[in-house]
């Protein structure tokens, strides 16, 4: 009888670890926007912090200024990760970044790239012949009016001296992932685009980074937003600043701080 009665109780035992094991994610999934360069670092995490017991994140990638335009139209989301502190200085200016989360934490780099089977070389330097090399195509980039990678190649080419011999030889996209499209696809000679979105594409090749001095520092802040109601999304945004987090990152290119 003592037997049948310990067998019962291990059965017990292991039919309740199973159902501890087979139970759901905790909570709900976070909503993250998420600049359009992050496409995979981003998913990586989600998947890391989804393995810990989470319910992963579900993301939307975009340019951070339609992010950041979304947001300011009321746009529900726990967190918003830009691709430059000055639109994350909007989003916070209007009151929409919850108090002390704002933190930023990763880095990038420019670098002018071209389908991977073309052979134009090219060094990029002050006067360089960028015109020239286009041929008869146009450069590749984001919209300079208003997407980080944009702004941030328009401040290269101008203090390279080169702007103005291309300014009207652009083929503009609604992000760095458009402007990275193009060249993949050979419908652009030439782009410029983050050095992380060159590595992720292997039908592009680099043909010369820029100096980092050339423009503005590539900065990713992360913040969770005032209107945030659920704690999945300021705890997903501790990992993703914790060293852990930031590991993630470093295994795509980017930078950390």
């Amino acid at each position: 009888m003592r037997k049948f009665v310990a067998l019962f109780l291990a059965m017990l035992a292991l039919l309740h670890g199973a159902a501890v094991s087979a139970a759901p994610p905790r909570g709900q999934p976070a909503l993250v926007l998420a600049a359009a360069s992050l496409q995979e670092s981003m998913n990586a995490a989600a998947d890391a912090w989804a393995r810990k017991g989470h319910p992963r994140p579900r993301l939307s990638f975009a340019a951070s200024s339609a992010l950041a335009r979304q947001i300011g139209s009321g746009a529900p989301a726990d967190l918003f990760v830009s691709a430059d502190e000055p639109w994350m200085d909007d989003v916070q200016s209007k009151g929409l970044v919850r108090k002390g989360t704002r933190v930023s934490f990763l880095r990038n780099s420019l670098v002018l790239i071209a389908p991977r089977a073309s052979s134009v070389q090219i060094k990029v330097a002050r006067g360089m012949p960028l015109a020239r090399a286009l041929g008869n195509g146009r450069l590749s980039i984001a919209d300079p009016a208003g997407v980080p990678a944009g702004i941030y190649a328009k401040q290269a080419l101008t203090r390279l001296g080169v702007w103005a011999s291309v300014q009207d030889r652009l083929a503009p996209g609604e992000s760095v992932r458009a402007a990275l499209a193009l060249v993949s696809r050979g419908a652009a000679p030439l782009g410029i685009v983050y050095a992380t979105d060159a590595r992720a594409d292997p039908a592009v090749r680099v043909v010369s980074p820029f100096p980092p001095a050339s423009h503005d520092p590539i900065s990713y802040p992360v913040a969770t937003l005032a209107s945030s109601r659920n704690p999945e999304g300021e705890a997903f945004r501790r990992y993703l600043v914790s060293a852990e987090g930031k590991a993630v990152f470093r295994r795509f290119g980017f930078g950390t701080k």
